[in-house]
Order: structure tokens, then sequence, then C-alpha cells
């Protein structure tokens, strides 16, 4: 059941900032280092802008998509969180049960409790797919990679951009660790097994893993095109939410580049800065399959968990139904980039950006 009191995104910002700590907050929003990714993942949706069509019958719209032979609702995957539970008790059993409900695919973080066996226990024949960080040698990856397989997931996702961990200054500042971070004990300098994780091992995993992979954290052409030459299914563009290397270029504008390079030989997705309706058709029209969804989630989760997450998903659904329906399109389908164009990108910052009316008090 979603939430009828929530009717606007922004209405989740205020509850999910009061239910959560100061710290936690700046754990769910913060980024890296000066947060200038983080600020080019939003900037890069400002800088792009519509050119709509008309005098078409759009009566109908329909967001449905196909997506490894899995049906969606509409072209959307919540992206893995780690700590998930220090946003909504719940932990990753919440946006499973909302992405069931709704019709998404959740990709579950390794580092989210309560972990993949009682994740995959509160959605029984749902797809979902599970996020790996690699933490020990490859007898432990393939033990992992088999638990998710037994445990009916529909598909492995390796993320590869976690080599050292980024320096989060808001996070570092108050000396705090989320608490998968905590029971690790981790230093921040990395973990020894991920920074000597490389394509060799994604070749042997490759070889050995039924189901689908991703590889998360893509963000050039060359690797992409590497990652298509070793078997990967989908491409995951992303920069970590702008939380691991800074200065990057943001990944809507590493989209295009990546999507050229594939040549439609691998699915791709994107992440990083992905809010509203408008936000999914522009990253669609360049090029993604899907759209991978991390803050806006753990904003809902915080507000009202599993519910409010579902709120969060029909209003994103309702969205994107207007903004493909005024742009003349009855589906995905005839989207490209001819429906884009450059424009100057206006002076917001951070929240700012998806959701003005913050400001104004709405």
């Amino acid at each position: 059941m979603s939430t009828p009191s929530i009717e606007v995104l922004h209405e989740l910002v205020e509850p999910a900032r009061k239910a959560l700590s100061k710290e936690t907050w700046d754990y769910l929003m913060g980024g890296a280092d000066t947060e200038t990714t983080l600020e080019r993942n939003r900037l890069g949706f400002e800088a792009l802008a519509f050119r709509p069509r008309v005098l078409r019958d759009v009566g109908t719209v329909d967001m449905r998509t196909t997506f490894l032979g899995h049906s969606l609702r509409l072209p959307v995957i919540l992206a893995p969180i780690g700590s998930l539970q220090d946003l909504c008790p719940a932990g990753g059993i919440a946006p499973t049960k909302a992405a069931a409900e709704f019709g998404v695919f959740h990709m579950l973080s390794s580092v989210c409790k309560p972990g993949l066996e009682e994740v995959a226990a509160a959605a029984p024949g749902y797809p979902k797919i599970f996020q790996l960080y690699v933490r020990g040698d490859a007898d432990w990856v393939d033990a992992r990679v088999a638990a998710a397989v037994a445990n009916g997931y529909a598909g492995l996702c390796l993320t590869v951009d976690l080599d050292y961990y980024g320096r989060r200054e808001r996070d570092i500042a108050k000396r705090y660790k989320p608490t998968a971070r905590r029971a690790s004990g981790g230093s921040g300098v990395g973990d020894p097994f991920q920074a000597a994780f490389s394509w060799r091992d994604i070749e042997r995993i490759r070889k050995k893993c039924p189901i689908p992979m991703f590889i998360k954290g893509i963000a050039t052409p060359e690797d992409a095109r590497i990652a298509v030459e070793h078997g990967i299914d989908v491409v995951y563009v992303s920069n970590h939410g702008g939380r691991q290397l800074d200065h990057g270029r943001g990944s809507i504008a590493d989209l295009p580049d990546v999507a050229e390079a594939v040549k439609g030989k691998c699915r791709i997705v994107v992440d990083g800065g992905i809010y509203r309706g408008t936000d999914i058709v522009k990253a669609i029209a360049l090029g993604a399959d899907a759209v991978g969804i991390g803050r806006l989630q753990g904003l809902a989760l915080a507000a009202g968990g599993e519910a409010a997450l579902l709120t969060a998903l029909e209003l994103l659904e309702d969205e994107t139904r207007r903004v493909l329906g005024l742009l003349g399109l009855t589906s995905f389908a005839g989207l490209d980039r001819s429906y884009l164009a450059r424009a100057i990108p206006l002076s917001r910052r951070g929240l700012d950006s998806p959701f003005p009316l913050l400001k104004e008090g709405y």
C-alpha cells in the first residue's frame, strides 16, 4: 500500500531529514572530497532540454519495457545502497517488497542487511539482482555467487569503482561510519581483495556464472568495450553517486560515449542524480535501457519505508507518462537523442536542482 499523503516527490525530503540523524543524512546525501562529481551528476541533467513534437495521438502512453527477459512497469532499478538498514529498519527487505509490488528490479547491496537469503525470501519468485563487493579470494567470491544463484537472483552485479574508499568528508568530519563499515572495521583505505580485482577475475567469474552479469562503475567507452569483450550482459554507467572519484564528468555525460561504444551488444544502466521522470526520459533518450535510483530511494525509505517507496515509484511513473506524452510519444520505443538539445543549466545545487520548491517552503 502506498502513502496517499505524499503527492509530490519533494514531500519525501523533510520527513526523511527528520527521521535521520545528521550523520546518517550526510551519509546518504554526501559525496567525496569537494563533491564536484556529485554536483555534476545533476548538472548534466540540467544541461539537457527537451524538443517536443506535437499533434500526435498520445491518448495512451505505455511505459513498460523488457529487461533481460523480464517485464518492468518502468525502466527502473532500485540501486544498491550499502548500510540501508541505517535508513530503514527493514533494510533490504523494504525495497525488494516495494519493487515486487510495483514491478521494477531491486539490486541488493552485499553490505546491506539482512542478507541475500532473507531478502530473497521476502519476495519469492520475483526477480532480484545481487550486487557484490569483493571481500575475499576466488573461493569466497564463488561461494557468494553460488548463494545468489541458489536463492533465485536473476542477475549478478560486480561493483568495480571501490578499489579505494572515497574520502567522504561529511562523514570524516563527524568521525562517522555507517554500520556496514563499523562491522568490517573499514579504515577507508580500501579492501585489498577489491583493489586487486581485475579483468582476469571477470573472465573467470563469467565462465562460471549462469545468470546475467552486470559491471557497475563504468565511466569510459574504453572500459565498456572491454566489458562487452568479456561477455558482460549489462554495462552499468555509474560513479557511485559521486561518492568515489571526485571531479568526474557526471554519469549522464558519460552515457552517450558508452552507448556508442557498445553499439547494442549489451544492455546499459545509468545512475547518478536521477530523481524525476524527466531524468528517466533523458537517460533513455541518450541510450540507457534502464536507470538506477539511489538517493531518491533512500529518501523514500527513510520517510516511510516500503509504503513511501511505492508512492515514489507511482509518482515517477506519473511524471514519466506526462513527459513522454508531452514529447509526442506513446512509449519509450520512439525516444532518441533527437528529442534533446543542449541548454544552459540553471544555478541550482544539491536538492534545489530536482526539488526547487523546497526553498519556497511548499
